[in-house]
């Protein structure tokens, strides 16, 4: 059996990642921490969009998980919805390629309240856009951004193995250390 991909004229980059083991291809830029970070559109649960600028003024904290019916990304969702109630003017988006019913759905019945959800099912604008998404399963990888209230990002993960959670602290700690900076 082959594995299905899609023509796409976003670079590639290989050897970032792997789901259970076998390699997999991203595609988009290599986003850089201290490099501008681009627009992008996702939509909300009600199909409005979402953009980067949306939240400009704020921390952004976003995560990127490919399903958020899955165990790990359950798990991810649930430590940055508790974590998001310390974390004063951030705003913190989970973006997948779920729709949003799906989303509504899941955070409804979870109990998600502190997080907005995006999806990217439309355009992948996100995971084109932040070189996160995997060719091979059309799915956003597992990643963190931190990007501060002037629009730079400070903080990059992408998770190796996709079936792998995050480095919480690291992520949380570069989000409240972006809001020290912006007190002082």
């Amino acid at each position: 059996m082959t594995t299905p991909t899609y023509t796409t004229t976003l670079p590639e980059q290989t050897g970032v990642i792997t789901f259970k083991g076998s390699p997999m291809t991203l595609l988009g830029s290599d986003i850089t921490v201290g490099s501008k970070a681009p627009e992008f559109t996702v939509l909300g649960n009600d199909m409005s969009p979402i953009t980067l600028s949306s939240s400009t003024g704020k921390t952004r904290l976003i995560v990127s998980v490919p399903s958020i019916d899955t165990p790990v990304c359950d798990t991810e969702v649930r430590r940055f919805n508790t974590e998001a109630t310390s974390l004063p003017n951030t705003e913190v988006l989970v973006i997948s390629m779920d729709l949003p019913f799906a989303q509504k759905r899941w955070c409804g019945s979870e109990g998600i309240t502190n997080v907005t959800t995006g999806s990217d099912y439309r355009d992948a604008s996100f995971g084109g856009t932040y070189g996160v998404l995997i060719k091979e399963l059309r799915l956003d990888a597992r990643a963190i951004f931190v990007i501060d209230p002037s629009g730079t990002v400070v903080y990059k993960e992408i998770v190796s193995e996709v079936t792998s959670e995050p480095n919480y602290e690291a992520a949380l700690t570069a989000a409240k250390q972006t809001q020290l900076a912006g007190v002082r």
